[in-house]
């Protein structure tokens, strides 16, 4: 019988593509704690100054230049071999889908960077690149079917995360023999709740990261070695499985 597997991925699964996390020691908000509050919506909403700011923010941001590890090509075969139920992701950078992940198994629990929409009308979505192309003339990018504030698919602070995407993720770790969380400090809820979701249905909890979680002590198997070998040595286990 397959194991079936949920992953939870968080920044530290793309650091390795040279994306810096946000709460690690050399986090982008451990260095420079005043940049979280670019991603407050009611900042964004209310303050033009600070909008365009983040939106220089996303122009710099190391996602359009990075590219997928050995890591997210190894939980691609994953889900290429049937065992896996769910890739939960809490990164917005599409490093996923790049490194030969099915966009249906790819739950994007806090939004995405590549596509943008209308807060207005909820046109959209288009792709950020476009947007980001013309912020030397238009730095509050606005949209051209209603003239509304234009605002990555990003889930910021004091925005609901999908619910869809939620319902789904909580059905994944419900559903799975093993969960495994990566490169994540298992601190941000709702999406921290999950592995005890796993754990009440069952399941035996796998946590790989650098950095100790809460949930260590309830974990079968915790791995402190670099992501980029430990998650390529983990699936080719479960593959043999």
């Amino acid at each position: 019988m397959t194991t079936r597997v949920t992953v939870l991925t968080g920044a530290g699964v793309s650091t390795g593509a040279g994306i810096p996390d946000f709460r690690g020691p050399q986090g982008v908000w451990t260095l420079r704690p005043d940049k979280a509050r670019l991603l407050e919506i009611d900042v964004f909403v209310n303050d033009t100054a600070m909008r365009e700011e983040g939106w220089r923010d996303w122009r710099d941001h190391p996602t359009w230049t990075s590219r997928p590890t050995d890591a997210h090509r190894a939980l691609a075969r994953l889900g290429e071999s049937g065992a896996l139920t769910a890739l939960l992701t809490q990164n917005i950078d599409g490093l996923h889908q790049a490194g030969g992940s099915r966009p249906e198994d790819v739950v994007e629990l806090h939004g995405a960077l590549p596509t943008t929409s209308c807060m207005a009308c909820g046109a959209g979505p288009i792709p950020t690149v476009d947007v980001l192309a013309r912020l030397d003339e238009q730095p509050d990018p606005r949209c051209a079917e209603c003239g509304g504030i234009l605002k990555t698919d990003v889930v910021y602070f004091g925005e609901a995360l999908p619910e869809r995407a939620l319902e789904r993720a909580i059905r994944a770790s419900q559903e799975c023999d093993v969960f495994v969380a990566i490169g994540t400090t298992l601190t941000v809820y709702p999406v921290a709740s999950l592995p005890g979701v796993a754990l009440d249905a069952g399941a035996s909890l796998v946590i790989v990261n650098a950095e100790a979680t809460a949930y260590d002590r309830y974990a079968d198997e915790v791995i402190r070695e670099p992501i980029e070998t430990a998650v390529p040595a983990l699936v080719e286990r479960w593959l043999a499985d």
